[in-house]
């Protein structure tokens, strides 16, 4: 059909998927090494060990579900 947009095309014919679902993976990968220091700055931290930052990612995953999850219940 012309003219009708996304919607009008019938049962099961879908226009393309523009935003597909990161992974969980990817999105906490998203936190980088500088967006970390920064908050340690903030903090008041001077020097941040190599192996600090996925141990910050897990904390802060952990913490942003916890809030989520008591936001929603």
């Amino acid at each position: 059909m012309v003219g009708q947009g996304k919607g009008g095309k019938g049962m099961g014919k879908v226009g393309a998927k523009r935003h597909s679902r990161k992974s969980n993976k990817a999105s906490i990968e998203g936190i980088t090494k500088p967006a970390i220091r920064r908050l340690a700055r903030r903090g008041g931290v001077k020097r941040i060990s190599s192996f600090i930052y996925d141990d910050t990612r897990a904390v802060l995953k952990n913490f942003l579900e916890n809030v989520v999850k008591d936001a929603v219940t």
